[in-house]
């Protein structure tokens, strides 16, 4: 998409015209943005690290999450 580097405000008002939801490992996102004003579901994996052996074990769980997802929703899924 052309948008690494983008800050996480910014980077929230692209994803929501163009997804439903995204999916983060940034822990303090929930806290530095006001999520309740975007029209996207922001689900966090939230394990032990960011390390693919450590989210791989989550990804059930965010399958399940993302078929039930609404707007301006945040989820958490795992630890």
């Amino acid at each position: 998409m052309g948008w690494a580097g983008t800050r996480n405000g910014e980077l929230l008002l692209r994803a929501s015209s163009e997804f439903d939801a995204l999916v983060t490992v940034d822990k303090n996102m929930a806290y530095q943005q006001n999520l309740a004003s975007l029209p996207l579901a922001v689900v966090l994996l939230d394990a032990s690290s960011i390390e693919l052996r450590a989210l791989l074990p989550l990804v059930p769980a965010l399958e399940v999450a993302l078929t039930s997802l609404v707007p301006c929703s945040f989820v958490k899924v795992g630890e």
